[in-house]
């Protein structure tokens, strides 16, 4: 019978150890970001780590050594998702790293009002538009979640342009198109024929640093900040979807938990009509969205 090679740790040994150092950094829920570390490394799923830590599974020197070297990376609160690569959003894994902006669960329920909005469009083929797309996170849901539809996805960035396209193409949607331009300009060849716009534009103000690292230091500042009220793209965005929607269609807009009611008089002195705001899972102010 060969004895254990005690030189080799458990892999329960090794989550506690990284969740310690991960903990010790401030990283928010460290056994979580623990478990997807090593799961990254063992190409295995954060369920399948609980089992085997479970079972008393052991690691190789070679793996502990690569989730202690990315162990290090997220102390130093690079964002999980540059490290994995991957970042998940609704039904979707989207290739993420730095030059994108990270998306995030909260905006899940903002994609989810512009794929109600885009099933309840009666067309055969609904059009819908994602301005300042990122990663494609939104573009890519109604894409996917709504089959029928043709959806536009607009980036002016070209890192996340780069980042946006590939989504796109290892989706394998091929009703979603990204397209590079500045969101002012975009689409007029689309003008008065769109059923829902939709966008999580910058809307932190210029003052207003984000206390988080992984925000902070990672995030383009292009998709961050929104001008001195960080509202400047908001106010773009209500004349560029009034040009781009037909009369009825829809506006989905996040925001900060803040800004709703700045929002919503912006949006109703541009003529929108309808204007209302939505809390997300957190009951904070999350989404406006507004009818042409």
């Amino acid at each position: 019978m060969t004895p254990p090679d005690s030189s080799l740790l458990s892999i329960g040994t090794l989550r506690d150890e990284v969740s310690g150092v991960l903990a010790r950094a401030g990283v928010p829920d460290p056994e979580v970001d623990a478990e997807l570390l090593i799961g990254h490394v063992l190409g295995e799923g954060r369920g399948r780590i609980q089992a085997l830590a479970l079972m008393g599974s052991e690691i190789g020197e070679n793996d502990t050594a690569r989730v202690r070297e990315l162990t290090e990376r997220r102390a130093a609160r690079e964002p999980l998702q540059h490290i994995t690569g991957r970042a998940p959003f609704r039904s979707l894994e989207l290739a993420v790293g730095p030059g994108v902006f990270v998306p995030r669960p909260e905006t899940e329920q903002v994609a989810q009002f512009a794929i109600d909005a885009l099933r309840a469009v009666p067309s055969p083929e609904p059009i819908g538009v994602d301005l300042g797309t990122g990663s494609g996170a939104i573009a890519l849901a109604m894409a996917t979640e709504v089959p029928q539809a043709r959806i536009l996805a607009v980036e002016n960035s070209p890192e996340a342009f780069i980042w946006a396209r590939r989504n796109v193409e290892e989706s394998g949607a091929a009703n979603a198109r990204v397209v590079f331009v500045d969101l002012a300009d975009a689409l007029p060849d689309l003008d008065g024929t769109v059923d829902v716009v939709v966008s999580n534009p910058p809307y932190i103000p210029a003052e207003a640093i984000p206390r988080d690292p992984e925000v902070r230091l990672f995030d383009p500042p292009a998709a961050l900040y929104g001008g001195q009220d960080g509202l400047d793209v908001v106010r773009t965005i209500s004349q560029v979807a009034q040009r781009l929607l037909h009369p009825g269609g829809t506006l989905v807009l996040e925001h900060g938990e803040l800004q709703g009611q700045e929002i919503r008089d912006i949006l109703t002195a541009d003529g929108w009509r309808a204007a209302s705001t939505h809390r997300d899972l957190t009951l904070r102010d999350r989404t406006t969205t507004a009818v042409r």
